[in-house]
């Protein structure tokens, strides 16, 4: 447990230390808006603290609902003052919670709709394309394993392949599918998660012990069931890191794919839209949703890895 706590708190703390110094910074040399914003108005796109407390004055009416409106991360109201708007207040909270004497309301950022809707527009997107890319790659990886001469001549391509940026391939994918054909952006994610998931797969088949395999053939033992039995355990490992590696990439190419065009309710389209305007904290609180969604599905493949071989060292 102690070691759990030592290996998350870290970045945790990191993480704090760097928004507390970016706050500062931003606040010290008045850097603008448009060069860096405040992490608090980024994150004011996200969601609003307020502190309703009865027991002293509060601003004006005019200036609570200005900066319920603005970029304000935590504000307090005297909710004697104004029992009309905390009781609207307490009605529209997602949590409300008892704060040294008043009481903390969680408001739904004035963006977090919008933001949500194009994030879980994009996030289908990705998983379409990892879906794509990885089960390709897991096909072809299991056909090349059986014929030698076809995986050596193949994979100094996949190789070359990978080293190309594969994201200059959009507008090519925007003219064969359709600008806002989702499927656009799918064949862009699984072009890009394709080449890792097969290389790292071709890498764990033919990892196998020598050893291993005469013990297979002395017993007899068909190709399938030398592939299924001990090729395709040897190889989960580096399948696994394939995937983490296509998880993070996925997101990447969905919304750098729809940097090129797509439709407004895209998250990509809805950065460089919000960008265009001089909107540069919502831009940055949709980047920060997509960071966290690559991270989530960085997650889940964890969680399928732990689950899919409990029996590896590195779980023991």
């Amino acid at each position: 447990m102690n070691n759990l706590l030592k290996k998350y708190s870290a970045p945790v703390i990191i993480l704090v230390v760097i928004l507390i110094l970016w706050e500062g910074l931003v606040a010290a040399f008045d850097i603008q808006q448009f060069l860096l914003p405040r992490p608090t108005a980024i994150l004011s796109n996200l969601f609003q603290g307020v502190s309703l407390e009865p027991g002293r004055r509060g601003e004006t009416l005019a200036d609570i609902e200005s900066n319920l409106k603005g970029s304000r991360l935590f504000i307090s109201i005297a909710a004697e003052d104004s029992p009309p708007l905390a009781a609207a207040l307490e009605a529209t909270a997602i949590v409300r919670l008892p704060w040294f004497g008043s009481k903390l309301l969680l408001l739904q950022g004035r963006n977090l709709s919008p933001i949500v809707q194009s994030a879980w527009f994009t996030l289908k997107e990705a998983l379409g394309g990892l879906a794509l890319g990885s089960g390709a790659a897991l096909f072809v990886a299991l056909f090349t394993v059986r014929f030698t001469l076809m995986r050596e001549a193949l994979l100094p391509f996949a190789i070359a392949a990978n080293s190309m940026p594969i994201i200059a391939f959009a507008p090519i994918a925007n003219n064969w599918f359709g600008i806002d054909n989702p499927f656009s952006k799918m064949a862009v994610v699984a072009i890009l998660v394709f080449f890792p998931v097969m290389i790292n797969t071709v890498r764990g088949l033919t990892s196998v012990d020598s050893r291993s395999l005469e013990l297979m053939r002395s017993y007899a033992s068909s190709e399938l069931e030398t592939l299924i039995k001990l090729r395709i355990p040897t190889a989960l490992p580096y399948v696994f890191n394939g995937l983490k590696v296509a998880a993070a990439l996925s997101m990447i190419g969905a919304v750098v794919g729809e940097y090129f065009g797509g439709p407004r309710i895209a998250l990509g389209v809805y950065i460089t839209q919000e960008a265009a305007l001089f909107r540069f904290a919502s831009a940055w609180a949709a980047i920060i949703v997509a960071c966290l969604l690559g991270i989530v599905l960085y997650l889940l493949i964890l969680l399928a890895e732990r689950l899919a071989m409990p029996w590896h060292v590195s779980f023991r």
